[in-house]
């Protein structure tokens, strides 16, 4: 059976790989393949993130909608992630179905690779394995209307010319500008996720665009050779900082590895009330997102590019 690689790398052109390199080279110029791992099971922490003081109204702050919403408990404690079904509906729907079947529970991050990301997913555990739903078309871009509200503060060059970047909701994302809604058919324009740090993405198999399944990985650093190349559906907005804890390794390649375990994962809606965590996350279009945005201008005027930057988060009050 064919092994499910996650991440292809680009130079002159779009590269495939077929099989598991070191980590240096899977960094470096080959795709991350899956892994299955095992761990003890401690009460997980809801420690979050240690944002900065943001001088706010109540307003400034939204509730994550729970119905796309995961918690995704680990020894570390629980990443919470924004789902988006503006980005990828049809991969948040197979990830929620799987999640309602308790298929993820105790899956391994079965191949991690230091400054690229956690991959998870695979019951087998080898890096072949899928769940028993059919493959999912790719998802790679969107249609971003004009009344899909994203905070533009940069711009950086794309296969398609330069293009402007910002967030949307929790999720930094490149779009090509509004204004260009004049010229096309839908009144929209094409948008994506950027791989940054947090950002959630599916795996697939090769050069096979079209056969994301179940496996999935979480980025431990920014990535750009894989935007609009691989599908986001997700941004971590709690446990964040937990993200490079989990154990680096790759089954089959990395002697002794022992690798972590996602304990389980649930939708929040799903969750009592009584255990969910409280997360808000900051609106991008409220005037504390802007005052923030500029408490990080550097003292050559230039705010920082999106990937390096983080929706800040909070337990509600």
């Amino acid at each position: 059976m064919m092994t499910r690689l996650t991440v292809t790398l680009f130079g002159a052109g779009l590269l495939f790989a077929s099989a598991c390199a070191d980590e240096k080279q899977a960094q470096a110029q080959t795709a991350p393949v899956v892994e299955d791992t095992a761990s003890s099971t401690p009460e997980p922490s809801t420690t979050g993130p240690s944002t900065p003081v943001i001088p706010s109204n109540e307003d400034d702050w939204r509730d994550i909608d729970l119905e796309n919403t995961l918690y995704i408990t680990t020894v570390y404690g629980t990443f919470i992630i924004e789902m988006a079904p503006e980005f990828a509906p049809n991969h948040v729907a197979q990830i929620k179905t799987l999640a309602r079947q308790k298929f993820y529970d105790d899956i391994t991050f079965h191949r991690v690779i230091d400054g690229f990301m956690n991959q998870t997913g695979d019951p087998k555990g080898d890096g072949t394995g899928d769940s028993s739903l059919p493959n999912i078309q790719a998802e790679f871009t969107f249609r971003r209307a004009s009344d899909m509200v994203v905070s533009v503060f940069g711009k950086e060059l794309s296969t398609d010319g330069e293009v402007d970047t910002g967030f949307y909701k929790s999720f930094p994302i490149a779009t090509k500008p509004i204004i260009q809604t004049m010229l096309t058919k839908d009144g929209k324009v094409e948008a994506w996720g950027l791989h940054c740090k947090g950002t959630t993405s599916m795996a697939r198999g090769g050069s096979d665009i079209n056969s994301g399944n179940s496996q999935f990985f979480l980025m431990r650093g920014e990535y750009t050779s894989l935007n609009q190349n691989y599908s986001i559906w997700g941004m971590t907005v709690w446990g964040r900082e937990n993200l490079t804890r989990i154990q680096v390794g790759e089954i089959g390649t990395t002697p002794n590895f022992i690798p972590d375990t996602m304990l389980s994962m649930r939708v929040a809606a799903d969750v009592p009330e009584a255990d969910r965590i409280p997360v808000q996350v900051l609106k991008i279009d409220s005037d504390a997102f802007k005052n923030y945005m500029e408490s990080l201008r550097s003292s050559s005027g230039k705010l920082p590019k999106a990937c390096d930057v983080v929706v800040p988060s909070r337990l509600k009050p």
